[in-house]
C-alpha cells in the first residue's frame, strides 16, 4: 500500500449538551438524549423547527410556543419543570440518537439534589431512558420514558404524542 492508500481515520464531531433550565420549585424533569444539530447551532434545547417539544410545552402549559426562547424557558420554570439531556458529551456525526458514541453522563444526581422536588423524571424518547438507566440504574425517582418529539421518531401520530406526554406531565407524581 503506497501513502495515498492509507486508510484515514473517521471524525467524528464531539457534541456538548447545554446546562439545565432548572431552579429549587422544578416538580418533573424532562431529559433528552444530547440535542440535536440544529439546537446545537442555536444553542438551544429543541430549535429543529420541526421537533413538537415545544408545541407540546405550549399547549401543556398554556403558553405560545413561538415565543422567544429565554422566555419559553421561564414558562416552564414557572410550570416546574426542568428540562437538560441524560448525557454531558458525546461523540457523534449527525443527529441521530443511534451514531452516539463514546456517551458521558450529566450529573442527574447532583441536579436532583440541588431541586430535591423532582419527583418526576420523564425521558423524551428511547435513547434518553437507555442512557438514564445504563448511567444511573437506581436513580431513586419515578421515570416515565415518552415517545420522542423528534421529527425523526414518526411512529406516533402528533395528538398521539400530546396525549402520552399530557399524562405524563399532569398527573401527579407517586411521591405527591
Amino acid at each position: 500500500m503506497g501513502m495515498t492508500d492509507e486508510i484515514q481515520p473517521i471524525f467524528i464531531p464531539q457534541c456538548n449538551s447545554f446546562p439545565p433550565n432548572a431552579d429549587s420549585q422544578a416538580r418533573i424533569l424532562i431529559l433528552g438524549s444530547m440535542p440535536g444539530c440544529e439546537s446545537l447551532r442555536a444553542v438551544q434545547y429543541y430549535a429543529h423547527p420541526r421537533n413538537a417539544f415545544w408545541k407540546i410545552a405550549g399547549i401543556l402549559f398554556q403558553f405560545d410556543s413561538s415565543l422567544p426562547y429565554e422566555e419559553r424557558l421561564r414558562c416552564l420554570r414557572e410550570a416546574h419543570v426542568a428540562l437538560w439531556d441524560t448525557l454531558q458529551q458525546c461523540r457523534r456525526a449527525g443527529s441521530l440518537d443511534t451514531h452516539i458514541r463514546a456517551p458521558r453522563p450529566n450529573d442527574i444526581p447532583g441536579l436532583l439534589k440541588k431541586c430535591p422536588k423532582i419527583c418526576r423524571i420523564c425521558c423524551n424518547g428511547q435513547a434518553a431512558g437507555q442512557y438514564l438507566k445504563k448511567f444511573f440504574p437506581e436513580i431513586g425517582v419515578e421515570v416515565r420514558v415518552l415517545p420522542s418529539t423528534s421529527p425523526a421518531a414518526a411512529m406516533f401520530t402528533f395528538e398521539q404524542k400530546l396525549q402520552i406526554w399530557r399524562d405524563a406531565l399532569t398527573l401527579p407524581c407517586e411521591c405527591e
